[in-house]
């Protein structure tokens, strides 16, 4: 029986992989809002959520071209809600990148998991590390930057996962077979699945003790990123 593939890299998802993401996405919503509060009243101020839910909808049928580059339906939400609010085009697109200049800032002031920056550090000496996210954070931007080769977004590639694009650009900047791989990931369609289907080995980051939905398993599963370096080992010596 030939031995399996010494793991050389290891690559991440980010939110909730990494950090929870939703106190710095609610910090950045709010900073988002006070901004066009303060800078473009009347923009907001008509909109309980429901109705801002169904505007945010419109939008994205409208759009669909931007299904997969956040950022910009993001603006283009932002620019045609000051539209609607009546500011002409060019403030409501100074604006539009304005509000989400605000936004970025606090969607990158992340809290890692206590133990991410340690066992980061633990790895990094070993493996080569990768980000690979649907959203728009970058990982450059965040206290994990020093230990990651590499990072690829979504709206960068041009399609999410569980699409197999990122991780074949990954592999591609890698250098190495799809078994070299591990992909470390919360989410078991996008991260787990997507990953198992170009070949590369799993862990599942289940911080939340959510139930298996499903299907193939990752190779391990872990609830705390301190148990991730003897997950990573026990993948290679089974």
């Amino acid at each position: 029986m030939q031995a399996p593939l010494k793991i050389k890299v290891v690559t991440f998802d980010l939110d909730n992989t990494l950090w929870d993401v939703e106190p710095a996405l609610l910090r950045a919503e709010d900073a988002q809002r006070q901004w066009l509060l303060n800078n473009r009243p009347g923009t907001m101020e008509n909109y309980e959520h429901d109705a801002l839910w169904e505007f945010k909808k419109s939008v994205w049928r409208r759009h669909p071209h931007l299904t997969h580059q956040i950022s910009k339906l993001r603006i283009q939400l932002l620019f045609e809600l000051q539209l609607a609010a009546g500011y002409a085009e060019d403030q409501a697109r100074q604006g539009a990148e304005a509000a989400f200049t605000v936004f970025l800032e606090q969607r990158h002031a992340v809290v890692l998991y206590e133990e991410a920056l340690g066992v980061l550090e633990c790895l990094a000496a070993d493996y080569t590390l990768g980000a690979l996210t649907n959203g728009n954070a970058d990982i450059y931007k965040t206290d994990a930057a020093e230990y990651f080769d590499f990072a690829f977004l979504a709206e960068e590639i041009g399609v999410s996962k569980p699409a197999p694009d990122m991780f074949h650009a990954a592999l591609e900047r890698a250098g190495v077979l799809p078994g070299e791989i591990v992909h470390v990931g919360d989410n078991p369609e996008h991260d787990i699945a997507g990953a198992r289907a170009v070949g590369m080995r799993t862990i599942w980051m289940n911080a939340r003790a959510a139930s298996w939905p499903g299907g193939e398993r990752a190779d391990r599963e872990i609830c705390n990123l301190a148990q991730l370096p003897q997950a990573i080992s026990s993948i290679t010596d089974q």
